[in-house]
């Protein structure tokens, strides 16, 4: 006759990763503005940039688009990873680094320390050969 099989799933507990202590990197060219929130190790949690939040154009150069990408990166991190301090990293030079160093403060993320890494220039590259006459 039918016979009724009982098949058991067991679920596997999902582990949510607490990352109290991240980097925050911000790379603000002119065009737009790319916003990283990575651990210690420096493995990618989570990352926005002014063109993913819908800005287009030259509206993604501007502070206000870069203001609106470091929202959306804290509330993901605070949401998923439980963020309360950052150090803050920040290469280019955009409008915007200094509203992405304002939003993550005035969102209640303790930023420990603010470092520039913009690349310096060294002398540049070599002259051209002297022009026979």
């Amino acid at each position: 006759m039918a016979e009724n099989k009982v098949t058991s799933t067991t679920k596997k507990k999902k582990i949510t990763r607490k990352v109290p202590f991240g980097k925050i990197h911000v790379f603000a060219s002119f065009n737009n503005t790319l916003i990283t929130f990575t651990d210690e190790n420096g493995n990618v949690l989570v990352n926005n940039s002014a063109g993913a939040c819908g800005f287009k154009g030259s509206k993604k150069g501007t502070a206000y688009a870069a203001q609106v990408a470091g929202e959306k990166v804290i509330q993901d991190a605070k949401s998923k990873y439980g963020l309360l301090k950052a150090d803050v990293y920040i290469k280019g030079v955009g409008l915007g680094r200094d509203s992405t160093v304002r939003t993550m403060a005035s969102s209640g993320v303790d930023v420990q320390n603010i470092i520039d890494v913009t690349g310096v220039k060294h002398g540049g590259v070599r002259p051209r050969k002297v022009r026979k006459t």
